[in-house]
């Protein structure tokens, strides 16, 4: 058993937490699987909208899988949650990659 089908038996337990959610898209996403990487990713923020980690992976597969501008507002909701838990780091880093998208829009 793989470790994908390991997280995705922990899900069909029940034990549905922001961090599974986070993990199954991480590996998901290794995979090429976007479509997939992208629902648990959701998930993710859904269950916790502080897990800047998890904003700041939803917005690199939404912009992989060409979705800009959801990309942008994602990186937008995720600076938010990062710095309202003081991690200025995810912060840093999602604003450049905002930046990064904006100059691509414009």
């Amino acid at each position: 058993m793989g470790i994908i089908e390991n997280f995705e038996a922990l899900l069909a337990k029940g034990q549905d937490t922001a961090l599974l959610r986070f993990s199954l898209g991480n590996e998901y996403l290794k995979k090429g699987e976007i479509e997939r990487a992208v629902a648990h990713l959701r998930a993710a923020v859904r269950l916790d909208a502080t897990y800047s980690a998890a904003w700041k992976a939803l917005g690199k597969v939404l912009t992989e899988r060409g979705a800009l501008q959801d990309a942008l507002e994602t990186y937008t909701c995720g600076i938010e949650a990062a710095d309202k838990r003081g991690d200025k780091q995810a912060v840093k880093e999602m604003q450049v990659f905002k930046r990064r998208l904006e100059k691509r829009l414009s």
